[in-house]
């Protein structure tokens, strides 16, 4: 069984990899679009930052480990972790494969909804909905962490794109009607120039937001894991090297500075290995993108992560730029929309939840077939 333990902390790594590579894109296509940094520029910003962002806080974290699966229907079993993973890692694989921005979020709340579905013979009490034992601010379920963010996230990446753009030709029109000096900076060249620099800083920021949202689902995987292990007695042998694997403390508490450490180099080397195939449908396919539209872009979408965050939602990075770029490109000119790119991506969001449910649903009943749960 512990051989097991380690299987599932592998498995999450790997997924953990995998979400940067694949979420690589959110944090850096705007950038590469209005080409005021280079792909391995972008790419390298993305890993450092991701890599800072994911050792600050574990708040969404906690959400994953203890307010998704109800542990009172269903253990949380190694098993059902591992299938979670797999069904996550599957779908990831096939949307990145396609060039899809589908969320990662999502798939690891599809997996996990998934297995603890077939873990429990399809019994929906098996999922926590709704817990209203708790403050407001800090509910936990379905509901609050995971439907409401799903709907309100990329809602407010569209307005707050929309408003932020608005607000940034205001200024330039204020500018221009300014005369003199300010009159001067407010054309093409100067404010291209200007918002050049500046959205350099926004990435650095966006890619802070996307390390501080999106590896601490991975953490709450281990931690939701090695809690599992401790109350099934697993961890009891285990050998003096692997001592700091012991939880120590009940699945709500602070997850341990080793997991936060290890998710975090993880997802900065897979941030840092790139995933083009996305970049190419975020930053280019949906609107034509020029300095001043990224600033917006990732000032809006890093906004709304941290926010998120903030109250422990692990909502999606993916649907948030999206949707950012989404607003940006309605403020322009909604004509330029290239609808037929936005319809693939809407059908991957409305997919990956029961897609990856499925996959890992399938995955733990194979299990259970050849006796392995």
């Amino acid at each position: 069984m512990l051989t097991l333990v380690l299987v599932v902390i592998l498995a999450a790594l790997v997924f953990e990899f995998i979400n940067g590579f694949h979420d690589t894109a959110n944090s850096i296509a705007a950038s590469v679009a209005t080409k005021v940094l280079t792909p391995g520029q972008a790419v390298s910003l993305a890993a450092v930052m991701n890599l800072i962002g994911a050792l600050t806080g574990t708040a969404v974290a906690a959400t994953i480990a203890t307010g998704i699966v109800n542990t009172d229907v269903v253990a949380a079993s190694s098993q059902l972790v591992l299938c979670a993973l797999l069904g996550a890692i599957v779908w990831n694989l096939v949307t990145w494969w396609f060039g899809l921005p589908s969320s990662s979020s999502h798939a690891l709340i599809g997996g996990l909804c998934g297995a603890a579905m077939s873990a429990s013979h399809n019994d929906w009490n098996s999922l926590l909905w709704i817990d209203t034992a708790v403050e407001w601010t800090k509910s936990k379920g379905l509901v609050w962490k995971v439907l409401v963010p799903m709907v309100t996230s990329p809602l407010a990446g569209f307005l707050l794109g929309l408003l932020l753009m608005v607000l940034l030709w205001a200024l330039i029109y204020g500018m221009e009607r300014a005369g003199g000096l300010l009159k001067r900076l407010a054309r093409p060249r100067w404010i291209n120039a200007v918002f050049g620099k500046a959205q350099i800083a926004s990435a650095a920021y966006m890619g802070y937001a996307h390390g501080h949202n999106d590896a601490q689902k991975t953490m709450g995987i281990i931690a939701l894991t090695l809690v599992g292990a401790e109350s099934a007695g697993v961890l009891d042998t285990l050998p003096s090297m692997l001592t700091f694997m012991h939880p120590g403390q009940g699945p709500g508490a602070d997850v341990a500075t080793w997991i936060v450490v290890t998710c975090a180099l993880v997802m900065a080397a897979g941030t840092a290995s790139g995933g083009w195939r996305i970049i190419k449908t975020m930053g280019h396919k949906m609107v034509k993108l020029h300095p001043l539209d990224g600033f917006a872009v990732d000032t809006t979408s890093a906004t709304v992560l941290m926010t998120a965050a903030h109250f422990g939602m692990p909502v999606s990075t993916t649907h948030t730029v999206s949707t950012a770029i989404m607003g940006v490109g309605f403020a322009k000119n909604p004509r330029r929309l290239r609808l037929g790119t936005i319809e693939r991506m809407v059908w991957a969001w409305i997919l990956t939840i029961p897609a990856s449910g499925a996959v890992a649903w399938l995955f733990y009943r194979l299990m259970m077939a050849a006796g392995w749960a």
